[in-house]
């Protein structure tokens, strides 16, 4: 059976492998790109890459609505529990578990992840997602970085990189995360949301399919991409 993969805007996604309905990084409520409401979604598990409110976003309501299983660093595990979310499990950057969909591992990220009530957020990570039908890698949010070179050797099929600048990489630097990767397939993510990180994704597009042997997948919010 195929993934799917389906933008829900800025850096949230929702992926289908099997019979379990993954969301990362659930920003709805308050996301001009939002394509669904929150209360739309009926995940069976949520992943986070980080603590900041545009990525966090909606966990605490849908994660006690459909009681999903939200995976993510110790210190969110450890505030989503504070808030009444039953079923949490906590990781770590390097650390890899075997879920009964798929293998979650936490990769570096070069960014921050308070939370939005001030507290530590912990490390912020991206996600390496080893799924029965493919291996999908979401970089969070994150600056351009080395050790990239070490997760393309994970024979990824996709990845779902920043291209805003500002707060994360960029499209340049995208172009190089795309190369130490190695991935044919790369979705863009975490742009045009506000003004403060617009890019013109199909120049970005463009500039990928010069410069590199991937394929850009420029998904508008609300379309889906199948990973066959």
């Amino acid at each position: 059976m195929p993934i799917s993969i389906r933008f829900l805007g800025h850096s949230c996604f929702e992926i289908q492998t099997g019979e379990t309905t993954l969301l990362i990084d659930p920003f709805l409520t308050g996301n001009p790109q939002a394509a669904v409401a929150a209360e739309d979604l009926r995940p069976d598990v949520i992943l986070l890459t980080h603590g900041h409110s545009d990525h966090v976003g909606d966990v605490v309501d849908i994660a006690k609505r459909t009681g999903a299983l939200v995976i993510s660093n110790f210190e969110i595990a450890t505030w989503l529990h504070h808030k009444g979310v039953k079923k949490t499990h906590s990781m770590n950057n390097g650390g890899a578990y075997a879920f009964e969909f798929g293998t979650v591992k936490l990769t570096l990220a070069f960014h921050g992840s308070m939370l939005p009530d001030g507290e530590n957020g912990g490390n912020p990570a991206g996600l390496l997602l080893k799924l029965k039908e493919g291996v999908i890698y979401h970089a969070g949010d994150t600056g351009l970085f080395s050790d990239m070179q070490l997760i393309g050797e994970e024979s990824l099929d996709v990845a779902i990189l920043p291209i805003g600048d500002n707060y994360t990489m960029g499209p340049n630097d995208s172009i190089r995360a795309i190369e130490y990767l190695q991935v044919p397939n790369v979705i863009p993510c975490h742009y045009n949301t506000w003004p403060i990180i617009a890019q013109d994704a199909n120049a970005w597009a463009m500039q990928v399919r010069h410069k590199t042997e991937a394929e850009p997948i420029v998904l508008a919010p609300g379309e889906t991409w199948t990973l066959d």
